[in-house]
């Protein structure tokens, strides 16, 4: 049984997460969207309308940071907050929307003992990813 890399991984997460906001009713405009500062790992339009830049950390149960919390640092904040600006000069469009930023926590493991927002099993892998979080206005204003 082949285990992912810390990429592939991250992209798994990503799309569970992506799926998940999609049932919710939020539109993906863009999945690791590239700039100088860095990347923002999702962008979605609520109908409310809200813009989220959403931080998805993706863990193996029992890593050190095991949730992915200690992560989203105040640097990486920073690197966010410039993302996300690049982001609306570069689409207008959604520049005058209200802006937040959410983190999405994501846990890769055999079960789970707290309850998931969503859980996805890996069949060809044999394991499962669960959204355990999601924290709207993680950071910011």
């Amino acid at each position: 049984m082949a285990s992912p890399d810390s990429k592939q991984l991250g992209e798994l997460g990503e799309a569970l997460v992506a799926h998940w906001l999609q049932q919710q009713g939020w539109q993906i405009l863009a999945r690791r969207w590239h700039c100088r500062w860095g990347e923002l790992d999702l962008v979605a339009l609520h109908p409310e309308p809200c813009l989220a830049f959403v931080e998805v950390k993706t863990r193996r149960q029992g890593s050190l940071d095991d949730t992915g919390r200690l992560a989203v640092n105040a640097q990486k904040q920073q690197k966010l907050w410039r993302s996300a600006e690049l982001f609306l000069a570069k689409q207008p469009q959604y520049s005058d929307l209200p802006c937040r930023f959410d983190v999405a926590l994501v846990a890769r493991g055999q079960e789970f003992r707290q309850p998931t927002l969503i859980t996805r099993t890996i069949a060809d892998r044999g394991y499962t990813l669960a959204l355990v979080d999601y924290i709207a206005h993680a950071f910011g204003n």
